[in-house]
């Protein structure tokens, strides 16, 4: 029992041994001494965008080097408590233990997670928008249901929420919703979020019971704030101001409080009516389309590789990536990754890291990027188990919409 126990601690160490090269902490360690002593310097804050950077920058690579240096602490405790628990004989201990290796492994697989948000935005907060699609009321609704998710899973995670903007539906559910969500890695975690999700359900709003499938666009992009990475020229822009919309209090309803900022070279266009002045609506706009901009730009740039390197297929941000039905059987499925997880309410509750977890390992496979102690299979083998509730099983899959083949065969196979 003892021998048990602290096999399983030694295996833990040479992963994270290995993980100390991946994730480079010696030049980690030597960029934070490098901006730390730089915050010391009088003069650093003389260029407020630049040094609001550099403290960015600061928190980004001190996640992974605190992580790591957390975990080997832990690795240490539960080695020195189960030597001396085992030269005592003391079995009062080995719940204590059981639990601390059961977080230790959490912990290390999150830290070989980590190692995929390589992105050049990972470590930014996420700016989120939520815009229902055709289908009236019910669509509206599922908006809603989108949004109440990601705030439960962002309050789960530690994240802030902060609502930029929002338009609520006439009958019920939203028109649409701009919020960012604020913590280390938002946007390397979020952006597997990024398409169309679809829900069938019988929907309340429907007298004679039918079923009705909605869609809803969920769209991320990584908040740049004052970043000088991306460059706007003001005459490049058109700025429209209008009475905002929606249930405001009179003062937003009655005075020219809203902007809509378009770019003009590219039409992107970037709105905010949620803030009661013009200022404050105007400077959550231009974050935004800062943000829409430096998305835009990454995706030309991935359009010139692909035409260069001859890959077939368009690189659109627009596709169905997950479906959730609720009716006549419960499932989420991710169609990217495959991985479904039969607690459909779970799902709506935030329990989303089963399939933000796959993608991260999906995506890495499919561009060369996995690393060491990583597999894709694993990735989406243990995300969907680790979902309460969870399996391709269902409680029937007649009748299922079109598009759902593999959910059915799934839910046909778990009620064998």
């Amino acid at each position: 029992m003892w021998d048990e126990l602290l096999r399983r601690i030694r295996a833990l160490r040479p992963r994270l041994e290995e993980l100390r090269d991946d994730l480079d902490l010696a030049g980690k360690r030597r960029e934070i001494e490098r901006i730390e002593q730089a915050m010391t310097d009088p003069s650093f804050w003389d260029e407020p965008d630049r040094a609001q950077q550099q403290v960015r920058q600061l928190k980004v690579l001190k996640g992974p080097v605190e992580h790591y240096e957390a975990l080997e602490r832990q690795l240490d405790d539960l080695q020195v408590l189960a030597e001396l628990a085992a030269e005592e004989a003391d079995v009062s201990v080995i719940p204590e233990l059981e639990e601390g290796i059961a977080k230790a492994e959490e912990g290390l697989r999150q830290l070989e997670l980590d190692l995929l948000l390589n992105g050049p935005y990972d470590g930014y907060d996420a700016i989120v928008s939520l815009h229902p699609g055709a289908g009236g009321t019910e669509s509206q609704d599922w908006a809603q249901m989108l949004w109440r998710m990601y705030t439960r899973w962002a309050e789960d995670h530690g994240y802030q929420v902060e609502v930029l903007d929002l338009l609520e539906g006439e009958e019920a559910g939203i028109k649409s919703v701009t919020f960012a969500v604020r913590g280390p890695n938002a946007y390397g975690y979020l952006r597997s979020e990024h398409g169309v999700h679809r829900l069938v359900r019988i929907s309340p709003f429907d007298a004679a019971g039918r079923r009705h499938t909605s869609f809803a666009s969920v769209d991320v992009l990584p908040d740049l704030g004052d970043s000088p990475e991306i460059e706007i020229r003001p005459e490049d822009l058109r700025i429209d101001v209008f009475r905002a919309g929606g249930h405001g209090g009179q003062h937003v309803n009655k005075t020219e409080s809203a902007v809509r900022i378009v770019h003009l070279p590219t039409g992107i266009v970037a709105t905010c009516q949620n803030e009661r002045s013009q200022h404050a609506n105007r400077e959550t706009a231009m974050k935004i389309l800062k943000a829409r901009l430096a998305r835009y730009y990454e995706e030309q740039r991935l359009k010139e590789i692909a035409a260069l390197r001859g890959d077939v297929g368009e690189i659109a941000w627009g596709n169905q990536i997950r479906s959730y039905v609720f009716q006549p059987y419960t499932l989420v499925k991710d169609h990217r990754t495959g991985v479904e997880v039969g607690n459909v309410q779970a799902v709506m509750d935030g329990h989303l890291d089963p399939f933000i977890n796959a993608y991260l390992r999906w995506e890495a496979a499919r561009t060369g990027k996995l690393g060491r102690g990583t597999e894709a299979g694993e990735g989406a083998a243990a995300a969907t188990g680790t979902a309460p509730g969870t399996g391709a099983g269902g409680n029937g899959a007649q009748g299922a919409p079109a598009g759902t083949a593999g959910a059915d065969a799934g839910a046909r196979a778990g009620r064998r």
